[in-house]
């Protein structure tokens, strides 16, 4: 595929007209209701806060009502926040603008950008047949519904699973009508399948910092509030056990549930290995893409490996920490994309036009998040909130702070973007636990995995709502399926979170 060829576009879930009323019903009601809540916090008469603290109070509940519903576009409430409280002289525009210029907002955008060229360059649907024209998968459709699974949490560890879910849903569709043809298979198992993609899209995302934005979320706050930085191999050695046994229980549960009632399709391969061979040979774009993506995670995952082996503060690991951290690594395997030719006329592997195609979006919403956590902590908002709710619920124990912690997430992403859900939640998570003198870094990062795990509705997550738009996946079942896996995922996700981090976080 040639580099100058724009990406293929993410599908639009269509919406029902229902569905239509009900936004702009949301929005219109967010409109009025995120200044109403701005005056009345402004006009009541907090005496523990500073002005400042106060002032700050009445901005941030408009944000929080604007994310809620969506009023304005998540990115430009992200710019509003900030600018509000500059305006009202909370904070000189040096200082809150600021952390929109943190290390995780180029790892952000670097990670991006290495996540588009691999989808510019199809590298992403040249994994995807590979995987699925292996000889143990083969006709059989449970081994093809569980490769689907693995390859969905595989391509969402390390790019946009949002990219993930639009280029699996058609090919999904595609074998799914292929098995109806040629033998009765159920409707619950082209359910099953479509499920089976966004949940493991969903649950694969959680492996790794960059996998989806509230754990790259989760690690910018912890840095910025907490003075503590969390490596690319640390977060995957905490996370990768939590994602395994979700993914066993998901790939479980609906290979049982979607049961086809046959062992074997016959045909089912060779419509596989077909799209396969229909790829081609290997091409100099998808190669260039490649290297830069594997040049970065080697730098992503060196530096970890060195403090295993020789201890965080041996002179040659603190030295690589400092030298090459992860959003540098990112950044050179975005110059790798320009460095790298595909031929004496096409000089880069991605033009700026096609990597200018990332969600900026995402990253506007990620720095006014961390630029409303800051402010909370120096004006002291966020100590008086954690004060303020721990007075009503009292708590020192970690273990019921990070079940709260979780549930309280996956309550919130099912009904708003879980990027704006960890925004709001994880400074409030920070400032409860500050308060309660427990450390927070546990209920924190929960908060963020718990993010990942929001199933039962369309506006979830964006892979929810493509496969919802595919037509095999009605309203009732994914509520009903839905519910049960968010069910699980807040006993699990806190349960082994609990585990898992104090072994590689100390």
């Amino acid at each position: 595929m040639s580099s100058d060829a724009a990406p293929t576009a993410l599908p639009t879930p269509p919406k029902t007209e229902a569905e239509l009323r009900f936004d702009e019903l949301r929005r219109q009601v967010g409109i009025v209701a995120g200044p109403l809540m701005f005056l009345l916090v402004l006009a009541w008469p907090f005496t523990s806060l500073s002005p400042e603290a106060h002032r700050l109070a009445a901005v941030m509940a408009l944000v929080i009502v604007f994310w809620i519903t969506e009023a304005l576009p998540l990115a430009v409430t992200s710019l509003l926040g900030p600018s509000l409280a500059i305006v009202l002289q909370v904070a000189p525009a040096g200082a809150t603008f600021q952390p929109f210029a943190s290390t995780t907002i180029f790892l952000f955008i670097g990670s991006f950008i290495l996540a588009q060229a691999l989808f510019v360059h199809r590298v992403n649907e040249r994994v995807a047949f590979g995987v699925l024209s292996l000889k143990i998968v083969g006709a059989k459709p449970t081994r093809i519904l569980i490769a689907y699974g693995l390859l969905a949490a595989f391509l969402s560890a390390w790019m946009s699973n949002t990219a993930t879910a639009a280029m699996l849903v058609p090919i999904g569709l595609s074998l799914i009508r292929f098995m109806e043809s040629e033998a009765d298979i159920p409707k619950k198992y082209g359910t099953a399948l479509m499920l089976i993609t966004t949940y493991c899209c969903s649950r694969g995302g959680m492996a790794t910092p960059v996998g989806t934005p509230p754990n790259l979320i989760a690690v910018g706050m912890i840095s910025e509030q907490l003075d503590v930085r969390i490596t690319f191999v640390q977060w995957m050695l905490f996370s990768v056990p939590i994602v395994l046994v979700l993914l066993a229980i998901v790939l479980a549960y609906l290979s049982w549930a979607g049961n086809a009632g046959v062992d074997e399709i016959p045909g089912t391969d060779k419509i596989i290995a077909k799209r396969k061979a229909a790829l081609g040979p290997w091409r100099r774009g998808e190669i260039n893409a490649v290297i830069a993506f594997c040049v970065t995670v080697v730098l992503w995952v060196g530096p970890g490996l060195l403090a295993l082996v020789l201890g965080r503060e041996h002179p040659v690991t603190m030295s690589v920490l400092a030298s090459v951290p992860e959003e540098v690594a990112a950044m050179i395997g975005v110059f790798l994309l320009f460095l790298l030719p595909i031929s004496k006329t096409e000089r880069s592997t991605i033009t700026w036009r096609q990597a200018a195609q990332i969600d900026w979006g995402t990253i506007l919403l990620f720095g006014g998040g961390l630029a409303l956590g800051a402010l909370a902590a120096s004006t002291g908002l966020a100590q008086a909130v954690g004060e303020g709710i721990t007075g009503l619920v009292p708590t020192s124990d970690v273990a019921a702070l990070t079940f709260a912690a979780a549930l309280f997430t996956v309550v919130l992403s099912e009904t708003m973007s879980n990027t704006a859900a960890t925004n709001i939640s994880i400074p409030i998570v920070i400032s409860i636990a500050m308060a309660s003198g427990v450390n927070p870094i546990i209920p924190a990062i929960t908060s963020a995995l718990a993010a990942s795990v929001a199933d039962a509705l369309p506006v979830s997550t964006p892979p929810n709502a493509i496969v919802y738009a595919s037509g095999r996946v009605t309203i009732t079942d994914m509520i009903r399926y839905g519910i049960l896996m968010d069910l699980i995922a807040v006993t699990v996700v806190p349960g082994l979170a609990l585990l898992t981090i104090p072994l590689f976080l100390r």
